[in-house]
């Protein structure tokens, strides 16, 4: 069952539909739209439809109410936008119904900014505005035209990663929308988070702060020391005065970077690699971020699914995505409760292994330990050496040392070297190259480095050095993308699996997630992440040889988890 709602102030409109969108009942205006979703959600548990997720369910959240399933239309347009080859284009609602009207398309509005949950508003005027109605007809209407859409995508060959596939993009419209739903859940429940324990830790590393607003103790003791060591001063957070003054004691640098410092030999260097390290503690995560960001003990992030070109999540303010390892001591459960710290490991090469064929590769992929079940079979026991050969053919490392380990990759798997030497040809000639279920690169003529993962120059034109850079670009797309993927339906999984209990997802990053529970339900929510791990698996692999295990750990306190 689909019910389709558009809010209106504290109420809205709502509308049963037959799945391809045609009204299965009469319209229904109603005063109070937090309660009527509640009352049709526990008699019916249908599938919502609505514009945006981000815009309706914190509202609803806040009233207490949950609902098990919905369909994100402008989640679902930006998809289809891709898969269409208009990467880009105006997504959000108005711009929908403009296309399915055939009016000039709107651009979308800019991204509100980040607000800290202690200056936010939202919860103090819990009501839509009623300007910004739309009628419940283009809603469905947008709806219908994006069913012929996806209907009218080609089928995709599994062995190209340039060819879309039809059943896979039904799938990840529908993960995209779960995965809607637990963004905003986990940034409402919070990640449970101990100021006083932050406050300590800062203490120790730091020294007390500065009365006057200035840099802490420790740091202005380091500045100190690093003027006499130079022999001038400088601000220890400047590059350019660094430089100058490693230059006139003989020493020239390109930059100050941490890699190229420690190769100095210089009285200076250990004291400067210090203050960057306690500078970047004290300004990402120091006492003005723990008094902005944690609120009744909780670090609450907004989450955006797809907010990376390949299909990783984002966040919006709090760095959530950068949480130091020494400031995840302060991330405790409450007395009484666990975190389930829940990590994939060797991902990528797993899902390089499911998504080419490559029968070796998933043999090995169905070992513990991947690298090594490598090396045994084609690297005579260096399990270094399949390491930087499997990593190198996804990320494009194919020339200096890791040249003769990629012949040997190439030599033993065959399948999925090909897999990926395509989606890079594909990517240098200013093609497109898709994820397993559908999710589409960004075209050569659009910046696509911003948010990604992979190193390399910004590419847009094709050829040359450019062209070579959009080529490991894409490589790696289709295997990341496709790790998003499997990370995104595993987390849709588990969120079902926890629904009757009192556990809840409190923090997701890329291959990693944390859920909050009863120390007595710790290890059935344990249970409940390996078998939503195989159920992922099963769902986007089928009859897989290959096995995505994952390093599951109960502990106290995040920093102690493996």
């Amino acid at each position: 069952m689909l019910v389709a709602v558009t809010p209106s102030g504290a109420g809205g409109l709502l509308r049963p539909l037959a799945d391809d969108g045609t009204p299965a009942g009469p319209e229904q205006h109603v005063q109070d739209l937090a309660g009527a979703v509640e009352r049709v959600e526990s008699r019916d548990r249908p599938r919502w439809l609505w514009a945006s997720t981000a815009e309706i369910y914190p509202r609803l959240l806040r009233a207490g109410v949950r609902v098990e399933r919905c369909y994100d239309l402008e989640l679902a347009e930006a998809l289809l936008l891709g898969a269409e080859g208009a990467w880009g284009q105006p997504r959000m609602l108005a711009a929908a119904i403009a296309r399915v009207q055939g009016r000039p398309i709107p651009p979308d509005p800019p991204a509100r900014a980040a607000e800290p949950p202690g200056l936010s508003q939202e919860s103090l005027f819990d009501t839509f505005d009623d300007a910004a109605v739309v009628p419940l007809e283009a809603l469905t209407a947008v709806y219908r035209a994006q069913r012929h859409r996806v209907e009218a995508l080609p089928e995709l060959d599994s062995a190209h990663a340039s060819a879309p596939r039809t059943g896979g993009m039904r799938t990840l419209i529908a993960a995209e929308s779960a995965g809607a739903l637990i963004a905003v859940e986990i940034g409402q429940a919070g990640l449970p988070w101990r100021a006083d324990v932050h406050d300590a830790l800062l203490r120790d590393r730091l020294g007390p702060p500065s009365p006057v607003g200035g840099p802490p103790a420790r740091l202005a003791e380091l500045g100190v020391r690093l003027n006499e060591a130079l022999g001038q001063r400088v601000h220890p957070d400047s590059p350019a005065e660094l430089l100058r003054a490693f230059a006139r004691a003989g020493i020239m640098l390109r930059s100050t970077r941490k890699w190229e410092l420690e190769h100095v030999d210089h009285p200076a260097v250990p004291i400067l690699l210090e203050y960057k390290e306690l500078y970047r503690l004290w300004t990402a995560h120091g006492w003005t971020w723990l008094d902005q960001w944690v609120t009744g003990g909780r670090f609450r992030a907004e989450f955006i699914p797809g907010g990376v070109v390949s299909g990783r999540w984002a966040t919006r303010g709090g760095g959530a995505l950068q949480i130091p390892k020494i400031v995840r001591q302060a991330v405790v459960a409450d007395p009484g409760w666990s975190l389930v710290v829940a990590d994939a490991g060797q991902l990528e090469p797993r899902v390089l292994a499911a998504v080419s064929g490559d029968h070796r590769l998933a043999r090995a992929a169905a070992e513990g330990d991947l690298y090594a079940a490598l090396a045994k079979e084609a690297f005579d026991g260096d399990r270094a050496k399949a390491k930087v050969a499997l990593l190198g053919a996804m990320y494009g490392a194919t020339g200096g040392m890791a040249a003769p380990a990629l012949a040997a990759l190439r030599r033993f798997y065959p399948t999925a070297w090909d897999l990926v030497e395509e989606a890079a040809r594909t990517g240098e000639a200013g093609g497109l190259v898709r994820t397993w279920l559908g999710r589409t690169c960004p075209p050569a003529s659009v910046s696509w480095r911003e948010g990604y993962d992979e190193p390399g120059a910004e590419a847009e034109s094709r050829g040359g050095a450019k062209g070579r850079a959009r080529g490991r670009f894409t490589r790696n797309f289709v295997i990341q993308g496709t790790a998003a993927e499997w990370a995104l339906v595993l987390l849709a999984r588990l969120r079902t699996a926890l629904r009757d209990l009192r556990a809840e997802l409190v923090f997701f990053q890329h291959d990693e997630v944390i859920v909050h529970c009863p120390a007595e339900e710790a290890e059935t929510v344990a249970a409940a992440v390996h078998a939503s791990a195989d159920e992922a698996r099963r769902l986007l692999f089928g009859d897989t040889e290959v096995r995505f295990p994952l390093d599951v750990s109960i502990v106290e306190r995040y920093s102690d988890a493996k």
